[in-house]
């Protein structure tokens, strides 16, 4: 979503970091290059205009320290600002009385249905027991999804005839959340394509009879600064609670993530990245900041592979490791287990210094999602194709062993050398992990995802 702003502000922060000193001449030029980098992610006018005076303000009087860089220190000041303006975290509202009843709200394609179930499945995953609402009468379809949904995920969902009005039906789903044990209600309400009064007023009555503790916007981020002018017309309307962004995998420019907050004074509180059920984040401005600075977000990594890599076989890898007998069989389940957190590219560009690695290699094709997507199958299909003596001990792979794998893998004998050339290599590295304080370093990183 950030790539484009995230190359034009690298190239601005490396010039900057080349000079020794630092004269105002040089702090304009590079706010001019950043203002307009803004303008192009499509952030408000409005909010590029503070922010650069308020970086300016900063950058110009700047007092130098001997330990960073003055362009390092302008960075920052970026880094502040931007903060700044995306506003402090804001946790869910779970306060008070239970059920929690959570209302969602928005235009007709903003993925309401589909950020219903996977905030669900949010709570769930939090010892929550929530209770999905299907309150969209006017389109049979929202309804129907919201109950797919629901079976896949294993979550109850509260259903009427359409003949019933939507603030009967949430009123009735409260109820029925207190004689279920349901400690949330979430409420997937009508959307339309256009704000209107009937809306308004459909939204107000359940409000009235529901008394959410958060009444949250769902906009979809490729919409740029409309999705910004929509939150202001709910916010009027509705009184928001907070704000969940859609779509944010997508190639969207990024100025509604970045000026939203600062525009309704609402906060965000969700970010959806994909279309599965469990690629919803909660939004953290810090983390964001860093990813639209290019300083990667090793944070939320570190979550993603909490929330899905199984510990056990994290647990046994790492003994395998130290002990040297980590085989192509571990390898193997090793690359399933990654498979699970997703697209490989979206995961190292949350690393720190990834745009500036994927620069420096010439064959950047290699790097595509495709390419990569193309390798792991290819290792898979390799490894699979083996005997298990043959993935427990690699020595015994013969010219005549190479050529059936090749054939059962659909791949080349190259291929298959040049996997098992990258194993001994890693074997190799791995022999280092035998010292003592090697050996507590890699049980402290394999910590880290417990």
């Amino acid at each position: 979503m950030f790539e484009n702003l995230q190359d034009k502000l690298q190239g601005v922060f490396n010039q900057l970091t080349r000079r020794g000193r630092l004269s105002e001449a040089d702090v304009d030029k590079a706010l001019r290059e950043v203002r307009l980098a803004l303008l192009e992610a499509d952030v408000n006018f409005k909010i590029v205009k503070e922010f650069i005076a308020r970086v300016r303000e900063r950058a110009v009087g700047i007092e130098l320290k001997k330990t960073i860089t003055p362009g390092q220190q302008v960075i920052k000041i970026v880094h502040e600002e931007l903060l700044t303006t995306l506003g402090d975290s804001a946790p869910i509202n779970l306060g008070g009385r239970s059920p929690h009843v959570i209302m969602l709200i928005g235009l007709q394609g903003s993925g309401k249905t589909t950020t219903a179930a996977k905030l669900a499945l949010h709570f769930r995953k939090s010892k929550h027991n929530p209770l999905l609402v299907a309150a969209d009468t006017r389109r049979p379809a929202a309804i129907e999804q919201l109950k797919v949904l629901g079976r896949q995920l294993d979550i109850p969902v509260h259903f009427e005839d359409s003949s019933v009005s939507p603030p009967k039906i949430c009123a009735n789903a409260v109820k029925v959340a207190k004689s279920g044990a349901h400690n949330i209600v979430i409420l997937d309400t009508a959307g339309r394509l256009q704000i209107d009064e009937a809306l308004m007023e459909e939204l107000n009555q359940i409000k009235v009879k529901t008394e959410p503790q958060e009444t949250l916007l769902v906009a979809d981020s490729m919409t740029g600064q409309e999705a910004v002018r929509v939150a202001e017309g709910f916010h009027k309307q509705v009184d928001l609670t907070g704000l969940i962004l859609t779509k944010v995998d997508g190639d969207a420019r990024g100025g509604a993530a970045i000026s939203i907050r600062a525009v309704t004074g609402v906060p965000i509180k969700f970010l959806g990245v994909g279309e599965k059920s469990s690629d919803l984040e909660v939004f953290h401005p810090d983390r964001l900041a860093s990813r639209i600075l290019g300083m990667g977000d090793i944070l939320s990594l570190i979550e993603r592979a909490e929330d899905v890599l199984d510990e056990e076989v994290a647990e046994r890898s790492a003994k395998k490791l130290l002990a040297g007998k980590f085989n192509l069989e571990d390898f193997l389940e090793q690359l399933q287990q990654i498979k699970k957190m997703g697209p490989v590219t979206k995961m190292l560009e949350m690393l720190p210094g990834w745009k500036d690695m994927t620069r420096a290699v010439k064959d950047t094709d290699a790097l595509s999602e495709e390419n990569m997507e193309k390798q792991m199958k290819r290792t898979e299909a390799i490894i699979s194709s083996m005997t298990t003596k043959e993935r427990r001990n690699p020595k015994v792979l013969n010219g005549s062993r190479k050529k059936r794998i090749a054939q059962g893998s659909g791949t080349t004998v190259h291929d298959v050398n040049q996997l098992l050339s990258q194993f001994r290599q890693m074997q190799k590295m791995m022999k280092q992990f035998k010292k003592p304080r090697a050996r507590q370093n890699l049980m402290n990183m394999f910590d880290g995802f417990r």
